[in-house]
């Protein structure tokens, strides 16, 4: 037997005692009088009034000392310390006057039940120990869930990013740190919701599963549903619901979605992702861009009251006008292609091996362009850049710009060398949309997995008459990974996907 099966039966040994005592280690209702952040900042109040409370908690530490017990506990709001007094003259401690002991069965039977993990139950009266500590001088106690399994002790010492994940309440438990980043989270996703809610968006709800996929460049999850016999795909994006909504006569729409893309997992991928996506009524890129950037600096001056951060070892300065780059003329300048506007799919295959990119038989010109991009040239993307005017057959639900033939009216914001944004001038001509659509079946049936499928009921939806737009769309877990300055997207997602665990 293990060790840690010997602490469970321990445990479980403890669990029975307190039934045979005739207390439920799990009852239904508990008493909290007052939240312990409350409690220490109104500490003085309540200690005068002499009226005794209940407070509730985790045991966090427990200190025996012959006929005194101190310990400490949290309710998660703040850590407050606890005392017993064993009311036993063979103890030595004499009880001062007025003063409320526990009876020694009570004492007993915590001292011989509750571990660190436990969560109970304590009443009495609030007092500063001589070392001005406050405390709670406990005259009863309850337990409310008895721990079976014992809490790491230096679980921050942990590396494994997976173990970690894997048991991410125990990560956030003992881990103040990652407990801040995730409260951080919350923050950001309000901050933003903020900002769009006072730009006068609105924001609403878009189906998880659709019986056709669409809106990006993903291979998607398909599932069947039984009752109307017919396969869904779980949503890789809610671009073309939202933009059927500019349709449908809202003017400024966003929503903060659960994406699902059927990928490979690496730090910046997880199959499960949050994205933000919003679309205005007679917008464009050049105004979304302004837009964004304005959205960028508003966050760090509500969240960090600051215009930078630090991003692996770079401090990234918000303040400056993002400066704004050429797709191509990245290209050109870092990874040594003259001509990316005019090179073949044969050409540039050479010149991924040279750089050492891989190529997929399948993969099209502009995937194995784009993944030169991704390898030479967004890396170096440290401070705030827009990337503008991308190929048409790299963004297909994004409008040409005028007089540049096969140039689209798109940006993306790289920051830290990292995506962030991508956006662009909707498309909403629907017979270059069909156009478009057929030319990526084309690529599908050549192969390309995650090229995008023809959306018949969208584009009867743009036939209706769908006004000029600009829409966007963030990663927010990227945007968390950059705002808290961690690598991996694994740290700022609750729970991530991971491998099953073999024995």
């Amino acid at each position: 037997m293990s060790s840690l099966d010997e602490i469970r039966n321990t445990r479980l040994e403890k669990l029975h005692k307190l039934v045979e005592a005739g207390m439920n280690p799990y009852p239904l209702e508990s008493r909290q009088d007052y939240e312990l952040l409350a409690v220490v900042n109104n500490f003085t109040k309540l200690s005068k009034s002499k009226t005794p409370i209940s407070l509730v908690g985790r045991v966090l530490a427990l200190r025996p000392q012959g006929g005194l017990i101190f310990f400490n506990f949290s309710d998660g709001t703040e850590k407050f310390q606890g005392l017993l007094k064993k009311a036993d003259p063979e103890s030595g401690v004499k009880p001062k006057k007025g003063e409320l002991h526990i009876t020694p069965v009570d004492f007993e039977l915590f001292a011989n039940t509750v571990d660190v993990g436990d969560f109970i139950e304590v009443s009495g009266s609030l007092f500063l120990t001589k070392r001005n500590e406050k405390t709670l001088q406990v005259v009863s106690w309850r337990m409310l869930a008895k721990a079976l399994r014992q809490l790491p002790e230096k679980w921050h010492g942990l590396q494994d990013v997976e173990e970690r994940s894997r048991h991410r309440y125990l990560d956030t438990l003992m881990n103040k740190e990652v407990m801040e980043r995730f409260v951080l989270r919350s923050k950001i996703v309000s901050e933003v919701r903020k900002f769009l809610d006072d730009a006068g968006y609105l924001e609403v709800e878009t189906p998880v599963l659709q019986p056709i996929y669409g809106g990006a460049s993903a291979e998607p999850f398909i599932t069947h549903h039984n009752a109307l016999d017919m396969d869904l795909y779980l949503r890789i994006s809610d671009e073309l619901y939202l933009k059927r909504l500019l349709v449908g006569g809202f003017p400024k729409v966003y929503e903060i979605a659960r994406d699902f893309r059927n990928e490979g997992v690496d730090v910046t991928h997880n199959p499960e992702f949050t994205m933000l996506e919003f679309y205005e009524s007679y917008s464009d890129a050049t105004k979304q861009r302004d837009f964004v950037e304005k959205m960028f600096k508003t966050l760090l001056k509500n969240i960090f009251k600051s215009s930078k951060i630090l991003w692996n070892d770079h401090e990234i300065d918000f303040s400056k006008k993002f400066p704004v780059a050429k797709y191509f003329d990245l290209l050109k300048r870092n990874a040594l292609i003259p001509n990316p506007e005019g090179i073949s799919r044969e050409e540039l295959a050479v010149k991924a091996a040279q750089l050492g990119v891989n190529v997929a038989p399948s993969d099209s010109l502009y995937k194995i362009m784009d993944n030169i991009y991704k390898k030479t040239c967004r890396p170096k993307l440290v401070q705030p850049t827009f990337v503008v005017d991308y190929p048409a057959n790299y963004l297909p639900l994004a409008k040409k710009k005028s007089g540049e033939e096969g140039i689209v009216d798109a940006f993306q914001l790289v920051v830290g060398g990292v995506e962030l944004v991508k956006a662009f001038s909707e498309l909403n001509d629907p017979i270059d949309q069909r156009e478009r659509f057929e030319n990526q079946e084309k690529l599908m049936n050549d192969g390309e997995k995650d090229a995008q499928r023809i959306d018949d009921d969208f584009i009867e939806a743009m036939e209706y008459g769908m006004p000029p737009a600009g829409g966007v769309g963030i990663g927010i877990d990227r945007l968390v990974m950059l705002l808290t300055n961690v690598k991996n997207i694994r740290e700022v997602i609750l729970f991530p996907t991971l491998r099953p665990k073999k024995d």
